[in-house]
């Protein structure tokens, strides 16, 4: 059995239980209302702009089309990790420890399996690397929000508790180890849960869309074991990477808490 394809009226079918969800949360007063309108109309726009754009890229595949892609999703990952935190670090710091954090995991990560795990030929070909990169970068970039946003609103929180086990002579390190190890649990959450349920509860994207590409199961299923742990290595690293920086920027060099450099998002 061949492709189905999907037609305009199979899309608005679709765009119809998007309305639907808008009734209920105005329905409910929950002020989501504008959230999700603005949100379904990014993800049709920017589906069909990466759409042409990889059509262009899969027909002359070149080392710097990747590379320009790449650094786009990036620059804007980086962004969104730290878009929507309560508490975030004046001066664009959060978006520098965002930056850092998704480039040095992500691409890390995405580089070895092209490599050493996958063996493409040639490394970069655009039908491996971007998928694979924007899976390992959009899941990292979850982990991150969810981390440093629960770093930075606990220790706002805390701080007193925080102040006060300085005073007894307790490092900068020790004061917040509880809740540096809090968020990273808090960010690593999502990725635990995927791995748990995978195949049972649910069929990854990944894996889904090559089914329905013709492809395998069992094969399909071999590639999604490997993204599963690709993605969890990559969010593990950029969060820990994350925090690490984040927790250092909460304190001077002379170990007392800085509040004054978070503020209000």
């Amino acid at each position: 059995m061949g492709i189905i394809e999907l037609s305009l009226k199979d899309l608005m079918s679709a765009a119809a239980l998007i309305i639907v969800v808008v009734i209920i949360t105005i329905w409910q007063q929950l002020k989501l209302t504008k959230s999700i309108i603005i949100s379904a109309i990014r993800t049709v726009i920017q589906l069909l702009a990466i759409g042409f754009i990889l059509h262009a890229i899969f027909a002359q595949p070149k080392f710097i089309w990747v590379i320009a892609l790449a650094t786009v999703m990036l620059l804007v990952a980086s962004h969104e990790a730290v878009a929507r935190q309560k508490k975030r670090f004046s001066g664009g710091w959060n978006f520098s420890f965002s930056l850092f954090s998704l480039l040095f995991a992500s691409f890390g990560i995405t580089i070895f399996t092209l490599n050493i795990i996958i063996g493409a030929h040639p490394w970069y070909a655009p039908q491996y690397a971007i998928p694979l990169l924007g899976m390992v970068i959009g899941n990292t970039m979850t982990g991150i929000s969810l981390s440093l946003n629960q770093l930075t609103q606990t220790v706002w929180q805390q701080h007193r508790i925080i102040e006060q086990r300085l005073l007894l002579g307790e490092s900068a390190k020790q004061a917040i180890a509880d809740i540096h190890r809090d968020s990273i649990r808090i960010g690593m959450i999502p990725s635990i849960n995927a791995m748990a349920v995978a195949g049972i509860v649910s069929l990854p994207g990944m894996m889904t869309g090559q089914i329905l590409a013709g492809i395998s199961p069992i094969e399909a299923v071999k590639y999604q074991i490997m993204i599963m742990f690709i993605l969890t290595t990559a969010s593990s690293f950029g969060i820990m990477l994350a925090l690490s920086l984040s927790s250092k920027r909460l304190f001077d060099e002379r170990q007392r808490l800085r509040l004054d450099r978070l503020i209000n998002n």
